[in-house]
């Protein structure tokens, strides 16, 4: 059952990625391009995204436990090491340069958008060197 609320979750995020037009790498680079043809669509998205998420953590939390699981799987870090620094600057360079981030880079791949046969195993290849890197988990 978990599987499939997984399945239907991941295909309503990727539907919602083609709809919102954040698979397409050039939106992503003409919202970081502030003097050139900026693109304020994505901030909306975002703005969006995080109004939702706002909103469903406080209605989900306040559930003894979730409807598919034995218990909420929080984060419990609170301190900030070298990996909290330097992993969100990594991921935020190569998501300036190539225009994706994973979930966008995945659905993009699906729909054989153009630069995702480099970009997706290379953003493979950092996540098991992040993975292999002294100090992860």
């Amino acid at each position: 059952m978990s599987f499939l609320v997984n399945l239907l979750l991941g295909l309503l995020f990727g539907i919602g990625l083609i709809v919102s037009g954040m698979a397409d790498p050039a939106k992503v680079q003409n919202f970081l391009d502030l003097f050139g043809t900026w693109d304020p669509s994505l901030a909306f998205v975002m703005g969006g995204a995080v109004l939702v998420a706002f909103i469903g953590y406080r209605m989900v939390l306040r559930r003894g436990k979730p409807i598919v699981g034995a218990k909420f799987h929080l984060p419990t870090k609170v301190g900030i090491d070298s990996g909290i620094i330097v992993g969100p600057a990594l991921f935020g360079i190569g998501w300036g340069l190539g225009g994706f981030c994973p979930g966008p880079a995945l659905t993009a791949l699906g729909l054989a958008q153009a630069g995702t046969l480099a970009f997706v195993p290379a953003m493979l290849v950092g996540m098991w060197l992040a993975k292999a890197a002294p100090g992860s988990r």
